[in-house]
C-alpha cells in the first residue's frame, strides 16, 4: 500500500529536493533474525508504555520511528551507507530520519522496513492489550492501532494480528494527502473507497475512484495514490500477505 505529504502535484515522479531518494529501490534484505529482533523490542515496549500512560501525549506523530530504525539497523550490523544501498533512500535523508529532523513518506517507510526486513506494522504503537474475550477475531474501535503521518494520512490496524493471510488497513487522507513516491513490495492489495475521492497510480496507468469504488491489483507494480479532494477521504484496504 498501505509518510506522507501534502501536495498538489498529481504526476509521477522522484519527490525534488526531499533527498529521499537515491536511485532505484533496493532488494528486499532477508528478514531480521529472531534473536537480533529481540534487542530492539526493550524499546518498542517502553515506548508502547509511554504512549498508554500518557507520557507521550506532546510528542509528534512518528518521533519513536527515527530510534526504531537506527535499533533495527544496528541490530542488522549495517551502517547507514549499506542501509541506503539496500532501500535506495540517500545517507542524508536516512541519518535525518533516525535523528528525528525529517519524517518519512508512507512508500520511504516501506522501503526503509523492507531493508530492515520487518514490515511497516512495525512501528504501529500497541496501545492497550485486546480482551481475551475477543479471541484475536475482533478489534475493538478504541484498541486500534494507529500511525498519523505529518502529510496529514492516518492509518489503522484493523486485523488482530498478522500471523494470517491478510492485511486489513483503514486509510483516513486529509485533503492533498499522498503517499509520496511510487513503491513496490511483493504480494497483493485492494480496498473500496468509503468516503470522498482517492486518485491512484499502478505503473503507468492513472485511476480516480469514488465514494463506493473498489480497486485490486499486484503489490509488485510500483504504485502510489493520494486524495484529491477537499474533503478527508476514507480508504480500507487488503493487503495479502501482509507486508505494511
Amino acid at each position: 500500500m498501505p509518510v506522507h505529504r501534502k501536495s498538489g502535484n498529481t504526476s509521477r515522479g522522484k519527490t525534488g529536493g526531499s533527498g529521499e531518494a537515491a536511485g532505484q529501490t533496493g532488494s528486499r534484505a532477508k528478514r531480521v533474525p529472531v534473536a537480533h529482533t529481540r534487542a530492539v523490542i526493550d524499546q518498542s515496549t517502553m515506548r508502547d508504555s509511554a504512549l498508554a500512560s500518557g507520557d507521550a501525549d506532546d510528542a509528534a506523530p512518528l518521533d519513536w520511528i527515527g530510534p526504531e530504525i537506527k535499533s533495527l539497523r544496528k541490530a542488522r550490523g549495517l551502517s547507514l551507507q549499506g542501509l541506503s544501498a539496500l532501500c535506495g533512500k540517500s545517507i542524508g535523508f536516512l541519518s535525518q530520519l533516525e535523528r528525528g529532523k525529517s519524517k518519512p513518506t508512507v512508500g520511504a517507510l516501506h522501503d526503509v522496513a523492507a531493508a530492515l526486513g520487518v514490515q511497516v506494522s512495525w512501528f504501529f504503537p500497541h496501545g492497550e492489550s485486546a480482551e481475551p474475550s475477543d479471541g484475536g477475531v475482533v478489534v475493538r474501535r478504541e484498541r486500534r492501532r494507529q500511525l498519523t503521518f505529518d502529510s496529514g494520512i492516518a492509518d489503522y490496524l484493523l486485523s488482530p494480528n498478522l500471523s494470517g493471510q491478510l492485511e486489513l488497513l483503514w486509510s483516513v487522507m486529509a485533503p492533498g494527502s499522498d503517499s509520496g513516491d511510487a513503491y513496490q513490495h511483493r504480494g497483493e492489495e485492494g480496498g473500496v473507497v468509503i468516503k470522498g475521492t482517492l486518485e491512484l497510480w499502478v505503473g503507468d496507468q492513472h485511476f480516480l475512484l469514488e465514494e463506493g469504488d473498489s480497486f485490486t491489483f499486484g503489490s509488485h507494480t510500483p504504485h502510489r495514490y493520494r486524495n484529491p479532494g477537499n474533503a478527508p477521504a476514507e480508504i480500507v484496504w487488503v493487503v495479502t500477505p501482509p507486508s505494511y
